[in-house]
């Protein structure tokens, strides 16, 4: 519920502050006195875009705030998923800056506009023309017939599984997309698998086999060198290990003689240990070394097929063909697999299609038991508004496509005259008769669902006399359960308002200000007499609007 209203600096409004009740509101006020101003600082507040057209004065920020009571609304969890603070009593306010910026907050906390359209939205329904139109479009209709077979938990568990659904067939899809350039691309990926896995891709392979090669490829010379090397340490004449044995029997017989000596002859000795290991590890490895040009070129091989990878993948080192390689078994194997993924993901589609079919089942039997119901309550209805002879042919066909909605098309067609043909609400309905069949539906689905504050911008325009009664009377009886709002000429409609405000225009020395007031009793009956009569008053007109109201009152 709006429980107040405050504007400053906002078109011809120069500061405004009003409190509202529950109940039935009228709005009345000449033409031109600003009653679309205030619509439109309120649109501002629920999250319609500002410009700096918006500003009385222009180097002054406009600022707009709304106070309501939303503790019967049910949105929590919409404060709770925007990160705002839940109250009671929420403000909501709007500034629009002398540069043309715009801010909004709730609660103190700052919103984006897309966050704050939402929340308008199931804060107050301002029913305008453009609105009107909105009840010649399917959804809305649709709408209409789900409230009544109280469809909204059916639809909202019918939705969650279509969420999943289309998740899933888009899965689907791409996994179809994947396995579509997968294929072409298999068998060179696994060519390339393949050539990879023949290699020896270990850790510092290439350094040990080009260490091999040059040994394989430097036999004879190795060989040549050990040998001289060995005739160096073991020739009887020139060897160095018989001349360093002489040399340690030669200090044998000098240990005795003192330490010197004796640690002479220990160096010595050592020596000639480390000399004779040496001189083994020689004819160790001329027993190893041989010629073998078999293993030379396998050694040659297995380096030219690893420098060839090395180039053909333009990396540097066997760590990053590792890589490579593990990449392209990744993808063979999902490839591979495709078919079995594809497979799962095919039949899980159509298990939750099933369970969709068979909700979209249950909606459309709901819809089809209520329609009988909706028309003859709409045709009963609009009998009273002046249309005795309105006709409705709703019927539900099933669509080939799973909706938001289900699987139903709605087929709402109307007529205004006995006989005549049907056809869609917008080709053959006037504005007229179409604000009151919008009121009609109004009140029904105030019947069923639980609507945010309504505000009729002259739902009554081009009706009068006892019509303008009956549609205050539906107003008013909406007004039991919400609040509503009614911007209204008509006397009968604002006669029946349980709070009347009234919209109008003060001249100042330098411009022209618009303000809003609630009226008094006395002050009513004189709004009505105008109203009826004109600028000049009459005794019967007031008598005329006493009436009206003591009528009102009564009922």
């Amino acid at each position: 519920m709006l429980s107040t209203l405050s504007i400053s600096n906002y078109a011809l409004i120069d500061r405004l502050e009003v409190d509202f009740n529950k109940g039935f509101t009228v709005i009345t006020g000449e033409t031109g006195a600003g009653k679309s101003i205030l619509l439109g600082g309120l649109s501002l507040v629920l999250g319609k875009r500002a410009d700096l057209s918006s500003l009385r004065v222009k180097d002054q920020k406009c600022i707009i705030e709304g106070t309501f009571r939303i503790d019967t609304y049910g949105l929590q969890n919409f404060f709770e998923e925007n990160d705002l603070d839940y109250e009671n009593s929420t403000v909501i306010r709007r500034e629009i800056l002398p540069s043309g910026k715009s801010r909004a907050f709730v609660n103190d906390t700052p919103v984006t506009l897309g966050v704050l359209s939402i929340l308008g939205e199931n804060l107050i329904d301002i029913h305008s023309q453009h609105q009107t139109m909105q009840l010649t479009e399917n959804d809305f209709q649709l709408k209409l017939v789900d409230a009544l077979a109280n469809n909204q938990k059916r639809l909202s568990e019918y939705r969650k599984g279509l969420k999943t659904y289309r998740k899933a067939q888009k899965e689907l899809d791409k996994l179809i997309e994947v396995q579509s350039t997968a294929n072409k691309e298999q068998d060179y990926n696994t060519f390339l698998l393949e050539e990879l896995e023949k290699a020896p891709l270990i850790a510092g392979v290439i350094e040990e086999l080009e260490e091999e090669y040059e040994q394989l490829n430097n036999v004879e010379l190795i060989m040549e060198q050990l040998s001289k090397g060995d005739q160096l340490f073991n020739d009887e004449q020139i060897g160095v290990l018989p001349l360093v044995t002489e040399m340690r029997q030669s200090l044998s017989k000098l240990v005795d003689f003192g330490s010197n000596y004796n640690d002479l002859f220990e160096r010595v000795k050592s020596v000639l240990i480390e000399l004779d290991d040496v001189s083994s590890e020689l004819q160790r490895l001329q027993e190893g070394v041989e010629a073998n040009p078999d293993q030379l070129e396998q050694v040659n091989n297995k380096l030219q097929l690893l420098y060839n990878l090395l180039k053909k993948h333009n990396v540097s080192d066997i760590a990053e063909l590792i890589v490579i390689k593990n990449d392209l078994a990744d993808k063979v194997f999902e490839t591979a697999n495709l078919d079995d993924k594809i497979i799962s993901k095919t039949k899980g589609i159509q298990e939750l299609q099933a369970v969709l079919e068979a909700q979209a089942v249950v909606l459309s039997k709901k819809r089809n038991s209520v329609i009988p119901q909706l028309k003859k309550k709409l045709e009963s209805d609009l009998g009273l508004l002046g249309m005795p002879s309105a006709s409705f042919e709703i019927k539900l066909n099933t669509a080939e496509e799973f909706t938001a909605t289900g699987k139903d098309e709605l087929s709402f067609l109307f007529t205004a005259n006995r006989g005549g043909s049907y056809g869609e609400l917008k080709k053959v309905a006037s504005g007229g008769e179409l604000s009151r069949i919008m009121l009609v539906i109004k009140a029904i689905l105030a019947k069923y669902e639980k609507l945010p504050t309504i505000m009729f911008d002259e739902i009554d325009t081009g009706v009068s006399g006892e019509i303008s009664n009956r549609m205050a009377d539906i107003m008013k009886d909406m007004s039991v359960d919400l609040q509503v709002f009614s911007i209204t000429h008509l006397p009968q409609v604002a006669s029946k308002g349980n709070h009347h405000f009234k919209v109008f225009k003060t001249e100042g020395k330098e411009r022209t200000m618009t303000n809003l007031k609630q009226l008094t009793d006395d002050e009513r009956v004189v709004e009505l007499a105008h109203m009826l009569s004109g600028k000049d008053l009459s005794d019967s007109a007031l008598a005329h609007a006493k009436e009206l109201l003591s009528a009102s009152s009564s009922v």
